[in-house]
Parts: structure tokens; C-alpha cells; sequence
């Protein structure tokens, strides 16, 4: 009887939702409750891009404050592997570049537009027992957030289509040996999808 019961609900599940649906359903769930990471991007334009502009990704010389200092091209590199999913044409600086140093190099590029972007906020809580031993403050236990700021520039013009800030914080089952770095890569693949109409 119970084996009925299971195969009828089951079945009724099966029909309703794809297993995919449920599965997404469940992280978007436990990011929401604080057990994974979450993000929140916030954009000023509802502008779209074709897939086939050519962006040059940037990050400014910006240190965020609060004593973590991240890796100097993090925000860029995590940018370009989430960007480069969905736009074939994407390239990036090798290093931290100034607004107008980094539009000199989208223009030579050949860019239709440049995605400027700085680490405006890291909080680097205690994740690790060595984080623990250099620290040992009860208050700085925790998941990491951070927050970044991001600038899309059409080469051209300097027309600023688009601005950005994403917040992100860590979540409880993966907190441990965790950066504020570590939380870029996800929003930034979830922007470069709404910047093409997907996800909204």
C-alpha cells in the first residue's frame, strides 16, 4: 500500500513540475533562507544588447574598504567567464585600468561597449579555524558579503546605458574557507543574461 501511495504521488508530481523546475526551485528556496549564496542585482536601465556586440570588460584601481583586499582583476576576470557564455564577442583588460584609460582601450579594441566595474565592498567573516585563530571575535563569525558596482559605456558616445549594483552575501553550508572573491562569478553570468532579455 505505501508503494502505491509513493508511485501515485510520484506521478502527480511528475505531471506537474519538470524535475529541473523543482530542483531550481529548492536553491532559489535555501538561497532565500541563507543556507546558499545569494544575490541581488539592481539595475537603473532595462536596456537589452544584441549577442553579437563586442564588449571589453574593465575593472577600476578601487580597493574596497574593511581590510580584505581581493585580487587586483577579480571583478574583471569573473565578469569575462561569466560573459563570455553568452556573448561571443567579449574581451578583457589584463589588468585594473582608470574610466578613460579603460574606454582608450575598449575603442581600440574595436568594443561597442565597455563593462566598467569596481569591488566596492568586501566583508571577509570568519570562515576557517585559521581565519579564527588570527581574529578570535565572536562577532566576525559569519558569511562573507560583497558588493559591485558595475558601468556598461557605449564606446562611441560615452553614453552610459546601464548601471548596476550587485550585493551578494555567502550562505551558512558554504561559509567555510570562503571569500567575499568568491561570490563575483554567479550575479555577474546572471547579468550578462538579463543584459540579452533572459532570467527577467
Amino acid at each position: 500500500m505505501r508503494s502505491l501511495i509513493m508511485l501515485l504521488t510520484l506521478l502527480a508530481l511528475g505531471g506537474c513540475m519538470k524535475v529541473s523546475d523543482l530542483s531550481d526551485g529548492a536553491l532559489n528556496q535555501l538561497s532565500d533562507a541563507g543556507l546558499l549564496d545569494h544575490s541581488d542585482i539592481r539595475r537603473s536601465s532595462p536596456w537589452r544588447l544584441q549577442a553579437d556586440s563586442f564588449i571589453y570588460i574593465a575593472q577600476g584601481h578601487f580597493v574596497p574598504p574593511g581590510g580584505h583586499a581581493p585580487r587586483p582583476n577579480i571583478v574583471a576576470e569573473q565578469a569575462f567567464n561569466g560573459f563570455v557564455e553568452y556573448f561571443p564577442m567579449v574581451r578583457r583588460a589584463k589588468q585594473p585600468a582608470g574610466l578613460d584609460e579603460a574606454l582608450s582601450q575598449a575603442r581600440a579594441a574595436g568594443a561597442n561597449y565597455l563593462l566598467y566595474t569596481r569591488f566596492a565592498g568586501a566583508d571577509d567573516r570568519i570562515g576557517t579555524e585559521d581565519e579564527w585563530n588570527d581574529q578570535e571575535a565572536l562577532d566576525r563569525l559569519g558569511v562573507d558579503h560583497s558588493v559591485i558596482q558595475v558601468m556598461l559605456i557605449e564606446t562611441n558616445t560615452r553614453y552610459l546605458v546601464d548601471t548596476a549594483r550587485i550585493r551578494s552575501r555567502g550562505g551558512f553550508l558554504t561559509l567555510y574557507d570562503n571569500k567575499p572573491d568568491d561570490l563575483v562569478g554567479p550575479p555577474m553570468q546572471e547579468y550578462a543574461r538579463r543584459l540579452l532579455g533572459l532570467n527577467e
